[in-house]
């Protein structure tokens, strides 16, 4: 068992590296032939439909340019679509085509999977406070950070 902060702090990245390993984040379908930013793209506009490209280098903590890229990328394989602001008629609003919407689904879906499995270990009890100790640590860095909680 950790005693100092710092050993904890290192035990937790050893943690979340096994984590890493054991491929939660990995979900892309090959047959997509797209990376894990962009699958991070189109899980934002999935949750946030209409957004901007703006909004998305925000949510995701990316440079205009790098979302830019990565979604006229996806525009090209089919799996974004630009649609006028009706608001703005300089900007633009970001979908999911159907296409969109399936991977981000199997993907969804996958990576669920993989916590279920990460989980089993745990009884009830055990799953409720680990979900919320790690909320409530997350909750601690989002208020350092930004000075609100969620």
């Amino acid at each position: 068992m950790t005693k100092n902060l710092k050993q904890s702090a290192e035990q937790f990245l050893y943690l979340m590296d096994r984590m890493r390993r054991m491929g939660p984040q990995s979900a892309p379908p090959k047959e997509a032939n797209i990376s894990l930013s962009q699958l991070a793209f189109i899980g934002y506009a999935a949750s946030n439909p209409g957004c901007g490209i703006q909004a998305m280098a925000s949510g995701l903590n990316l440079s205009k340019p790098t979302v830019s890229i990565g979604v006229g990328q996806l525009e090209e394989a089919g799996f974004l679509t630009r649609q006028p602001d009706p608001q703005d008629g300089r900007a633009v609003q970001l979908f999911l085509t159907p296409q969109g919407l399936s991977l981000q689904q199997r993907s969804h879906e996958f990576r669920c999977k993989k916590f279920e499995l990460l989980l089993t270990g745990l009884i009830p009890e055990e799953r409720i406070t680990l979900l919320n100790l790690l909320e409530k640590a997350l909750q601690t860095i989002d208020f350092e950070t930004t000075g609100e909680t969620q």
